[in-house]
């Protein structure tokens, strides 16, 4: 679907930009990628009460014509651009929302919302978590890429995906250092571990897991070079991923192997709603300090959504008007 004209519009925070693009590439499209955001007073107002007053002078961005075909956007500021770039356009762009909007679910075309969000409606796919950009085809490149630097460590190999604080969770140096132990002894009792930081990662945090695990069957990525993170999901018999991140835990999710979640300080409604719905499904289970191993059928959010949307967007490319499939 590459001739058709598309945008990825986001905040530009990672974790929306890798969902957008995730729903983009598995449709086939080659997006150009858009950042916005909400002027102030009009952020901190509900849109209803701006949007259609003052319309794209409220937004920092760059969105004028000519429209694309098909806007597919992730994120609160950038739900509020997709629905007056589909206006601006007389409904010809076709908009595909990531996540709960703050607008109706009719002002776009299609939603796509993780169950934990708790909408439903005649345009919503409803997914078990957050769509992302892993692929089979992507864990098994990046796992043969990766292979030669993880070929000294032990098996079985653990993936541990750490995040860090947020305006929700708070990874503290207590709790580093608590989780750090526990890896240790994880390493000491034969396993591998494969540990990627985030960019929240506080320096604190990172220098107590440098120090506690020195010496042990641990590599810490350092920041240098590429990322091996779709490598260590490739390569992992299992997956740690600390509780701040649905975008991480959905991912590892996606590889099929054992996903044990760890705790941090603070909490947040919508995310425990996640979490409760991963470990209830069996595909997740809590990190309590040892391995734990069993077995599941992986989602995949990312291209059952996009098996949904192709028929209406092909559809509404060659000038038709179908309604959602498998609804």
């Amino acid at each position: 679907m590459e001739r058709a004209v598309s945008w990825v519009v986001t905040e530009g925070h990672i974790g929306l930009e890798n969902q957008a693009l995730g729903m983009a590439e598995a449709l086939g499209l080659a997006p150009v990628m858009k950042k916005v955001a909400a002027r102030q007073p009009w952020r901190s107002l509900p849109p209803r009460a701006w949007i259609e007053w003052i319309g794209f002078r409220a937004l920092q961005c760059d969105l004028s014509p000519p429209w694309p075909d098909v806007v597919v956007s992730c994120g609160g500021q950038a739900a509020l651009a997709a629905y007056l770039v589909r206006r601006a356009s007389g409904t010809r762009t076709f908009t595909i929302h990531v996540q709960k909007p703050a607008l109706p679910a009719r002002d776009f075309d299609v939603l796509v919302v993780p169950k934990h969000d708790g909408l439903t409606g005649p345009n919503v796919i409803v997914t078990e978590g957050a769509v992302h950009r892993v692929t089979r085809a992507k864990l098994a490149a990046e796992a043969s890429k990766f292979a030669p630097r993880y070929a000294r460590l032990p098996s079985p190999r653990v993936a541990v995906l750490i995040g860090g604080s947020n305006n929700r969770y708070r990874l503290t140096p207590e709790r580093m250092r608590t989780l750090a132990e526990q890896l240790a002894a994880i390493a000491r009792s034969g396993a591998g571990l494969m540990i990627t930081p985030s960019r929240r990662t506080e320096s604190e945090a990172a220098r107590i897991l440098a120090e506690t695990l020195a010496g042990t069957s641990a590599d810490i990525w350092d920041g240098a070079g590429d990322n091996p993170y779709f490598g260590l999901l490739g390569l992992a018999d299992a997956v740690l991923v600390t509780r701040d991140s649905v975008s991480m835990t959905s991912e590892a999710v996606f590889t099929g192997k054992p996903v044990q979640v760890i705790d941090l300080d603070g909490s947040s409604h919508r995310i425990e709603l996640f979490h409760a719905h991963m470990e209830r499904q069996g595909y997740t289970r809590r990190f309590r300090g040892a391995l734990e191993r069993w077995s599941f059928t992986p989602p995949d959010d990312t291209g059952a959504a996009a098996a949904r949307i192709k028929p209406l967007l092909e559809a509404r490319i060659q000038g038709a008007r179908v309604e959602l499939p498998g609804r």
